[in-house]
Parts: structure tokens; sequence; C-alpha cells
């Protein structure tokens, strides 16, 4: 069995919250209100904190796409990706996967994002494997509910365990790369738990424990 590179998205790959700029671009365009931008600043800094009820979040944020197209969504979503998230992909970011795939071992993006927003990232960095909350999708249209289990704290941890099975992965000789303390299952997971921009009580976490910390 080999090890892989496992990376976050947001604030790690990336400098920003994606989440936080969609909701900013859905008010741009009146397509949200200030309160609903409000709400979506919340949800980031309880996700910061590390106490995000993570199963609710996916009930309200997916239950406005009931009956959307996925492919028209997946495409507005690309063309934002590219346009105005991709410019705050860091260099160091680039460097590390490059690093490690010049190692052999494969990339992966593990993300609480979606894989429609992680899609451009994960192309811009030749990274072959996306791992992602999903949304349920029967016969083209979204039915407004997520899949189980979301790609968030434990979850993850369930998530990289079935696609390392299926992938001849060891997780104990992976490495995680992440920004945030509700990773804390993850970085514990794996052999090699890095801290990229970390908020304040992964970044006491990291020094407590030793764990490599960097700023990208």
């Amino acid at each position: 069995m080999t090890g892989a590179a496992f990376f976050d998205l947001d604030r790690t790959l990336v400098r920003v919250n994606s989440a936080g700029l969609w909701a900013r671009r859905e008010l741009r365009r009146g397509k949200a209100r200030r309160r609903d931008v409000l709400r979506v600043s919340w949800w980031v800094l309880r996700y910061t904190l590390g106490v995000l009820d993570v199963e609710d979040l996916a009930r309200q944020a997916t239950r406005p796409l009931k009956g959307m197209r996925e492919d028209d969504f997946a495409r507005r979503v690309d063309a934002w990706v590219r346009a105005e998230v991709l410019p705050y992909l860091t260099e160091r970011a680039r460097e590390e996967v490059a690093r490690r795939k010049d190692r052999g071992e494969p990339c992966v993006i593990l993300t609480s994002s979606s894989r429609y927003a992680a899609g451009p990232v994960a192309e811009a960095l030749h990274i072959d494997h996306i791992l992602a909350s999903a949304l349920k999708v029967e016969d083209g249209l979204f039915t407004g509910e997520p899949e189980y289990p979301v790609c968030y704290g434990q979850g993850k941890v369930t998530v990289a365990e079935a696609w390392a099975g299926a992938h001849g992965v060891d997780l104990g000789q992976s490495a995680f790369y992440t920004d945030s303390i509700s990773d804390m299952p993850m970085l514990e997971r794996v052999g090699e738990p890095v801290a990229i921009n970390p908020d304040p009580r992964l970044r006491w976490t990291a020094w407590r424990r030793g764990w490599r910390s960097e700023r990208w």
C-alpha cells in the first residue's frame, strides 16, 4: 500500500472561503439579500470555530436547489470558480501538489464544498481525485437534499477511508493539509497532518502536537 496527499480546498489550496465569495456574487446579481450574506458569514464563522451543525447546514443550503437542472448549475459554478476563485489559488499550493506528484503520491481534494466548486481547482492543479459533499439528483434535477455522509468532520474520514480502500492507499502513510479545527478527525487519522493558514484553535493544536504549520 502507498500513501496519498489529501488537500482541503477553502483557505488551503485557495486563500479564501468560497462560500462567502458565492454569497457576495449572488448579492451582486440580485439573487440574494444582505441577510443571506450575513447568514453565510455566520456559517463560515461557526465552521472556523468547529461548532457547525453541518447536516442542518447541508439541508438548508441544498433546499433552494430543488428542481434545478444539475448541468445548468454545474456550468454556472464552473464559470464562477474560474473567474473568481482560481485567482486565489496559491503558488505554494501549486508547488506542494507538484512535489507530491513527483514523489508518485496520488493527490486528492478532500472538501466539504461540492464537486462543482472543486472541479476547476483540481483541473488547474492536475489533481485527478475529488472527494466532496454531494447533492441528490434524480432525472437530472436536484432533489433539494444532500447525500450522506456530508464530507465534513468525521464524514471526511468516512469518505477518505472508502476511497483509500478502493485505491490501495494507507491513510497512516498519507498527508492531509487543512486550515480548520473542524478537520481534527482526519488530521488525527493520517500519518502526516499539516496545518495550512490555520485558524486559532488549529494553530494552537499544531504547535502543541508538533505538527507542521505553514502560511500559504
